[in-house]
C-alpha cells in the first residue's frame, strides 16, 4: 500500500506542478483547485473536490460541513492554498483532517510561490492518536 501511495503522490504532485507552471502564481485558491481537479481527473484519477464529510463525535455523527479541497482515489488529501506562507494551523488542519478520515497522507499545497517545489509539504498522519 505504501508504494501505491507513493506513486499516486508522484502523480498527484506532476498534476500540480503542471497547473503552477501553466497560470504562474497570484490566482485564487479556488482556480488552482478547478485547474488541479481537471489534470488528475485528465490523468484518469477519481477526485472529490469540496467532498464535505461529516464529524463523528463521540457516539454521534454530526455535520459540521467541514469540506476537503480535493481528495483524490479515496487516499490521498489535498489541502490548496494560495498564501504568502504556509502557517503551523494549515498544517494543524491537514492532520486534523487525515485524522478524522483515517488516512495517512495528504499534501498541503501552496500555489503561491514562484516554483511550486517550495509550497510542497508531505504530510503524513502516523495514527497516534
Amino acid at each position: 500500500m505504501k508504494n501505491n501511495l507513493n506513486s499516486l503522490g508522484t502523480k498527484i504532485l506532476g498534476c500540480a506542478i503542471e497547473v503552477h507552471r501553466v497560470l504562474g502564481p497570484g490566482l485564487l485558491e479556488s482556480t488552482y483547485e478547478a485547474c488541479l481537479e481537471y489534470e488528475l481527473t485528465k490523468g484518469g484519477l477519481y477526485v472529490e473536490r469540496q467532498k464535505t464529510l461529516p464529524l463523528e463525535y463521540k457516539d454521534v455523527v454530526l455535520d459540521c460541513g467541514y469540506r476537503i479541497d480535493l481528495l483524490v482515489e479515496n487516499k490521498i488529501i489535498l489541502e490548496l492554498k494560495a498564501v504568502k506562507e504556509l502557517t503551523d494551523l494549515d498544517l494543524a488542519q491537514i492532520i486534523t483532517y487525515l485524522k478524522l478520515n483515517n488516512l495517512s497522507l495528504g499534501y498541503l499545497l501552496n500555489f503561491n510561490v514562484l516554483r511550486l517545489k517550495k509550497g510542497i509539504k508531505r504530510v503524513v498522519n502516523n495514527f497516534d492518536y
